[in-house]
C-alpha cells in the first residue's frame, strides 16, 4: 500500500507545474465591447464576532478605462441595497471617461443604509469596441485599533457586443 501512495506522490510531484492549472499564469484579455451592463457587490457593513455586531466600512466603486486609446461613456453607477431598493444614482449625465481614466464614487462610512448585500450596477457604452473597463468596490473601515479592507470585482451580467 505504502508504494502505491509513494507512486502517487511520486507522479504529482513531477506532473506539478506542467500538468496542473496555475494561478500565476496570465490570464488572456477580455474581448473588445461596445457597451456592459455590470453587477458589482458592495458591502456597507459586515458583521463580526459572536453576537453578529456590524463593522461599518466606506465603499468606493471605482470605474477605470482600460482602453489606451479611446473614450467611453459611464451612463449608470446605481447604487441598491441589500434587498435589491434603489438607494442612490452616482450618475445622472453620461460621464466620459478619457483613455486610461478613472473615476469613483463613495459611500460614506456612516451610510449603512445599503446592508451586507449592497450593490452597484454600473452601465457604461462607446461608439466602438474598446476594452471594457474595471469596475471594482473597494470597502474600508476602522473601529478602535482594528482596520478592514477588501476589494470585489464586477460581474458583466449584459454585454452589447
Amino acid at each position: 500500500m505504502r508504494k502505491h501512495h509513494l507512486f502517487w506522490l511520486w507522479i504529482l510531484f513531477w506532473a506539478g507545474p506542467w500538468g496542473l492549472p496555475s494561478a500565476s499564469r496570465a490570464e488572456c484579455p477580455p474581448a473588445p465591447s461596445d457597451g456592459q451592463t455590470i453587477y458589482v457587490p458592495a458591502y456597507s457593513h459586515i458583521y463580526g464576532g459572536d453576537r453578529e455586531r456590524p463593522f461599518l466600512l466606506t465603499v468606493t466603486l471605482s470605474v477605470r478605462n482600460t482602453d489606451p486609446n479611446h473614450p467611453i461613456r459611464v451612463t449608470a453607477a446605481d447604487f441598491y441595497d441589500t434587498r435589491g431598493a434603489l438607494l442612490q444614482r452616482f450618475v445622472t449625465a453620461p460621464q466620459v471617461l478619457q483613455p486610461l481614466e478613472s473615476v469613483r464614487h463613495v459611500v460614506p462610512e456612516k451610510d449603512k443604509t445599503g446592508g451586507s448585500g449592497a450593490n452597484f450596477i454600473v452601465i457604461w457604452k462607446s461608439d466602438r469596441p474598446v476594452n471594457p473597463p474595471i469596475v471594482e468596490a473597494v470597502m474600508i473601515g476602522t473601529q478602535s485599533q482594528q482596520g478592514l479592507s477588501f476589494t470585489s470585482r464586477g460581474q458583466v451580467i449584459v454585454d452589447t457586443r
